[in-house]
């Protein structure tokens, strides 16, 4: 009887094992239909992307104002069209995992895809601001060279680096602060920094024309005397 009672017990439950199986196979195969279409639009979306970038010669117009070097000293290869293509691919399947998560009642897995979703967009602004940055700074170096140089200056091409790096710097920490990375640090950097070109403006200047100060206070005080 105890014997009978235990063999009904590993029977009923087995048989809500496989009915528990049955009845969840079919959102198993619909979540890598999913998966399979998902795939597939995002390798031709990626494709598509990066094909478009490539025609418009993305890669070259970077080259021309100088990024390429950084990306030499750094190792790596300067493939922005690439880079765009698989950002597209990578969002598409995220989107398409997202779906398949959502259908397998995976909840936590579709809380963190859909915390990288949300996360995505900072990247792809951070991105298109240090772009900018580096335009911006292309041609602000060839101002400043130019603007130098025609008043028969010799500090051009020092001056014309001077404001690209400096616009490129401040690129980058907006980038790094649209990712949310180390917030207040970089508010800390970029504190410093002016302080530290406050400070050496103001020794320069106390150092170095304190007599010609000196001369314009007195200039001023004799002008302001004889009226």
């Amino acid at each position: 009887m105890v014997v009978q009672s235990w063999t009904d017990v590993v029977v009923g439950s087995l048989q809500n094992l496989w009915w528990g199986v049955v009845n969840y196979l079919p959102n198993i195969v619909g979540a890598l239909v999913v998966l399979i279409i998902g795939l597939i639009v995002a390798a031709g979306l990626g494709a598509l992307v990066e094909k478009i970038l490539e025609g418009v010669r993305l890669d070259t117009f970077l080259e021309k104002i100088g990024l390429k070097p950084i990306f030499d000293r750094a190792g790596l290869k300067l493939r922005a069209a690439y880079f765009f293509g698989k950002l597209v691919y990578w969002f598409v399947i995220i989107a398409f995992l997202l779906a398949v998560a959502d259908s397998l009642q995976l909840y936590a897995l579709s809380e963190f895809l859909t915390a990288v979703l949300n996360y995505l967009p900072n990247v792809i602004a951070a991105v298109l601001i240090m772009l900018a940055a580096f335009v911006l700074a292309h041609f602000a170096r060839r101002i400043v060279t130019a603007s130098v140089m025609s008043a028969k200056l010799h500090s051009g091409p020092f001056l014309g680096t001077v404001a690209y790096w400096a616009i490129a710097v401040f690129g980058v920490l907006t980038a790094l602060s649209q990712l949310n990375i180390a917030s207040a640090i970089i508010q800390t950097i970029v504190t410093g920094f002016i302080a530290m070109l406050a400070l050496a403006g103001g020794l320069a200047f106390g150092l170095g024309g304190k007599d010609y100060a000196n001369h314009l206070l007195n200039k001023l005080k004799d002008r302001t005397e004889a009226h």
